[in-house]
């Protein structure tokens, strides 16, 4: 994966993403233990598709998404291009 600078989003408002399959979204959530984590009910939405809604950034750079018609929180460890 190619290196970013901080607070730099890899996924534009307006941009499609797809939601990572569920055996990573899955390890993502048991490995993740800093901010946001995901919540349960995030990982029904494994491999859907949708558009960045906004992008926040977490103190140290992490970028947060939220994203139109999903709920929750979404790191972009989460997400990839569709």
């Amino acid at each position: 994966m190619e290196q970013q600078q901080p607070y730099s989003e890899r996924f534009p408002v307006g941009a499609s993403v797809r939601v990572v399959p569920l055996s990573e979204h899955k390890r993502f959530s048991s490995e993740w233990k800093w901010h946001h984590p995901l919540q349960s009910d995030q990982l029904r939405f494994a491999g859907v598709v949708a558009k960045v809604r906004e992008v926040g950034f977490y103190h140290g750079g992490d970028v947060l998404y939220q994203l139109d018609g999903l709920p929750g929180t979404w790191h972009e460890q989460c997400l990839r291009p569709v």
